[in-house]
């Protein structure tokens, strides 16, 4: 039986005496590690390869992280763990806004970045699992595709939605007419601790109903249950997937 290949990362940080012991270090620990020193290094390397998940400095010269972040959750859709620095708590906040899935201080303990992959992959491979049948989310004319994590307008037009918002809008469809508090999406959707991040929280609901609602300022789908969190507030079906 052939081993099981090992989990591929790709590591962008532009300081090289950072990078570079980490990367030896994770492949010490089974990962299959490559670099790259900067952003547009990692998307000439992304042209040709998909990595299991991405760990991302934030500040970089160039483009930084967090535009590269951005592009990896709208266009990729692949886990993203944003390195930061003490200083950076608004950049922290904002990347999981646009899509990360954690994020580590530097100086950090390479075992815990370990856990902290693990865990993300865990998430991830949950949420891909998760749709066992070729099978459509329908609610208020709009359609998602679970597999292909295509949301559809009532009038036919592909609307695009980055991982978070995906994982977001799977919470509501998964527990419509159901009261939902910031723990409990926080959990579902960034598996980051709610009272660090609710606003985050607030931000991406907000997000969402821009792309979903016919007037985001006076929302009739995802309505705010005050003292409570969010509800779905649609019925949902779930239809067959056409061939």
């Amino acid at each position: 039986m052939p081993d099981t290949a090992p989990i591929r990362l790709l590591l962008v940080d532009d300081e090289p005496g950072l990078r570079e012991p980490l990367a030896e270090y994770l492949s010490r620990q089974g990962f299959a590690v490559t670099q790259a020193a900067s952003a547009a290094e990692a998307r000439s390397i992304l042209r040709d390869d998909v990595p299991d998940l991405v760990l991302l400095d934030i500040m970089m010269p160039g483009e930084d992280g967090l535009s590269l972040c951005r592009h990896l959750s709208e266009a990729r859709a692949i886990p993203t763990i944003l390195l930061t620095a003490k200083g950076e708590a608004m950049d922290r906040i904002i990347g999981l806004e646009i899509g990360a899935d954690d994020y580590v201080v530097k100086p950090f303990e390479p075992r815990e970045l370990v856990a902290r992959i693990r865990s993300v992959l865990r998430r991830a491979a949950k949420g891909a699992a998760a749709p066992v049948e070729d099978e459509l989310f329908e609610f208020e004319g709009w359609q998602l595709d679970p597999l292909k994590r295509r949301l559809t307008s009532p009038e036919g037009a592909l609307v695009s939605i980055s991982s978070v918002e995906f994982r977001l809008l799977m919470a509501f469809l998964e527990h419509p007419r159901q009261v939902l508090d910031r723990d409990r999406l926080l959990d579902m959707v960034q598996g980051r601790e709610a009272h660090l991040f609710d606003r985050a929280v607030d931000n991406q609901v907000s997000r969402l109903r821009r792309k979903i609602e016919v007037d985001s300022r006076n929302p009739t789908m995802i309505q705010t249950v005050w003292g409570g969190g969010y509800m779905l507030a649609a019925d949902v079906r779930r239809i067959k997937a056409p061939a």
